[in-house]
């Protein structure tokens, strides 16, 4: 009979830690999209709100969520803004999917939005941007 193993305790911390910044990246997203939507257009609220949750997503992954034992921070910050660039662009289109197409609100739309590009960035951070101290470079 087969054992199921779980995996070490750092990758189940990094995996659980991943989506609490997930999650308060999204809130800070929804926070600054809800103030900017009245004020502007809805792709400039949405890619402002975007920039500002991404930037807090940078710090508390680097940090808390997927700390990384790399010491080159400018290739590390340049690898993570690619990863970020093709969330970007996964967010982008699933929002303008939900607003054009299926004709759901700002917000909405913006909700919708996310989980898309999430399993994506997830991989490639954790495994290449912010990998753990068994895979340094």
């Amino acid at each position: 009979m087969a054992r199921f193993a779980l995996p070490a305790p750092e990758p189940r911390r990094r995996a659980v830690r991943f989506p609490v910044v997930g999650g308060g990246s999204a809130a800070v997203q929804f926070a600054v999209l809800a103030l900017l939507r009245d004020t502007m257009g809805a792709t400039a609220a949405f890619s402002i709100s975007w920039i500002v949750s991404t930037a807090t997503h940078y710090l508390a992954n680097r940090f808390w969520a997927l700390p990384s034992a790399r010491t080159d921070a400018r290739k590390q910050f340049g690898e993570y803004l690619v990863a970020v660039g093709l969330s970007y662009v996964i967010n982008l289109a699933a929002f303008k999917v939900c607003t054009i197409w299926l004709g759901l609100g700002v917000m909405w739309a913006a909700f919708w939005a996310i989980p898309p590009s999430t399993v994506v960035v997830f991989l490639i951070l954790n495994y290449r941007v912010f990998r753990g101290a068994h895979r340094a470079e």
